[in-house]
């Protein structure tokens, strides 16, 4: 019984400090970072080498009967669209704002 009190106790300590948290970190804004077309290069390089890597995991898990050959190509084939959007938005990350999916 003191356990469960304990951890009640520090549940509540935890969950009423998360607000308070969150309102003295403030999301940094996001940057229009515009890469040189040698940073871009290199990025690409190194996104091609993690995908094929990735993949040769896929087949493994194929191997061993993890996943099916149907999933592992889904999986590749959103591997390789993420990519290609990396590659659109010339391999600079797009921040997300998650505070309108909180808002509800």
């Amino acid at each position: 019984m003191r356990k469960i009190m304990i951890s009640a106790a520090a549940a509540f300590l935890f969950m009423s400090a998360t607000p308070v948290l969150a309102e003295n970190n403030p999301q940094p804004e996001t940057k229009d970072v515009q890469l040189t077309s040698q940073q871009k290069q290199e990025l690409s390089v190194l996104y091609k080498e993690m995908l094929a890597k990735k993949k040769e995991i896929l087949s493994k898990y194929v191997e061993y009967g993890v996943l099916s050959k149907t999933e592992s190509q889904n999986i590749s084939s959103h591997m390789e669209n993420r990519y290609q959007h990396m590659e659109k938005n010339g391999f600079v990350p797009k921040r997300h704002c998650h505070k309108m999916h909180h808002s509800k």
